[in-house]
């Protein structure tokens, strides 16, 4: 009887090893239907907010940039870049703190590095500021 047991442990654990793949395979091959299938809805499909179908007939006016020349980071003060759209005095306090720290900017696009600065917001804020020393 111990040796029948054994071959009866023996075989379970046999028949184990080549379910525990086939039965893994099969889960996973479900898993991933279901998420192809997720994604290939269009509800899932993540659309601009802008574009969202024609629900909402709310017109986002352009902001052009004022007839002042634009604001030179480089030498702009802490309440100079508090003017600007977008900018608070947290995130114009950290602009100053990043010039201090790293040296002068020296293209606009280099306020992506400050923490705070996202391409959105830098976006709106490009046409009011320059990385020139001497702004015109």
């Amino acid at each position: 009887m111990h040796k029948n047991a054994a071959d009866f442990t023996e075989l379970l654990q046999k028949r184990a090893a080549r379910m525990v793949p086939t039965l893994f395979r099969k889960f996973l091959g479900r898993i991933i239907l279901c998420c192809l299938t997720a994604a290939a809805a269009p509800s899932c499909v993540k659309l601009p907010r802008r574009a969202d179908g024609g629900g909402s007939q709310q017109i986002h006016a352009q902001q052009t940039p004022p007839e002042t020349p634009p604001v030179s980071i480089n030498e702009a003060s802490r309440e100079e870049l508090e003017k600007l759209p977008g900018i608070g005095p947290a995130l114009a306090a950290r602009i100053v703190e990043h010039r201090e720290r790293f040296g002068r900017f020296r293209r606009a696009e280099h306020l992506l590095l400050v923490r705070g600065i996202s391409e959105r917001r830098f976006l709106k804020l490009r046409p009011y500021v320059t990385a020139e020393v001497n702004a015109p």
